[in-house]
């Protein structure tokens, strides 16, 4: 498995923001968003087995995962690494771009699924999978990132027209900018989470974070 990075930080974003978590980013992606903030993620990289990266997590002590990427489910191994973390008793959170099928995740209370789905300022709407909503439940969420008025009207209208069962999360591109957003969810008023990138908050633009 080709893996970017392996650090310990605080989630940054959905439900569980703000929670101490063992990062494994892979490298790679099968998309190419236009505000991208990982793009050192595309390539480089190191080879990894899976057992060596399941050592890396143990040593973090941390009881939340998070196997992010580029886009983690295009590595062939990662069935395997999401095994042994289960075997384990960690709680795995899977970033995922939304546009691969979802039907060999196991199915498991320790497994939350973080899903986006591609609003059109991303480039990449068409990639979209719908039928992954099938697969989200209340232990999941689904994330859109908002660049501008007509990403917030086209999450607004998938939302009116899909069946959706999990938490759903609005964050502004950038990831720091809540103002437009905000004020677009309470006028109409969306039942949606409305959440910065925390670790942008803290940190700024750095790796490892």
């Amino acid at each position: 498995m080709r893996i970017s990075e392996i650090f310990f930080s605080l989630q940054g974003e959905g439900v569980l923001i703000g929670m101490p978590t063992t990062f494994v980013r892979t490298v790679g992606c099968n998309l190419d968003c236009s505000w991208c903030d990982t793009r050192y993620a595309r390539e480089g990289g190191k080879d990894m087995a899976a057992e060596e990266i399941s050592a890396a997590v143990d040593g973090y002590g941390a009881p939340f995962v998070s196997l992010t990427g580029g886009e983690p489910l295009i590595q062939k191994d990662i069935y395997q690494l999401i095994d042994m973390l289960l075997d384990d008793g960690y709680h795995i959170t899977i970033e995922t771009n939304g546009s691969l099928p979802l039907d060999r995740l196991p199915s498991s209370e320790e497994i939350m699924i973080s899903m986006d789905l591609k609003c059109p300022s991303s480039g990449m709407s068409t990639h979209n999978l719908y039928d992954n909503l099938g697969f989200l439940s209340l232990r999941d969420q689904l994330k859109f990132v908002i660049a501008d008025r007509i990403d917030y009207l086209f999450a607004k209208k998938v939302l009116s027209e899909q069946d959706i069962n999990a938490p759903v999360i609005m964050t502004p591109a950038g990831g720091t900018d809540l103002l437009p957003l905000a004020g677009w969810v309470l006028e109409d008023k969306l039942w949606v989470r409305v959440l910065p990138q925390l670790h942008k908050i803290i940190w700024g633009e750095r790796r490892g974070v």
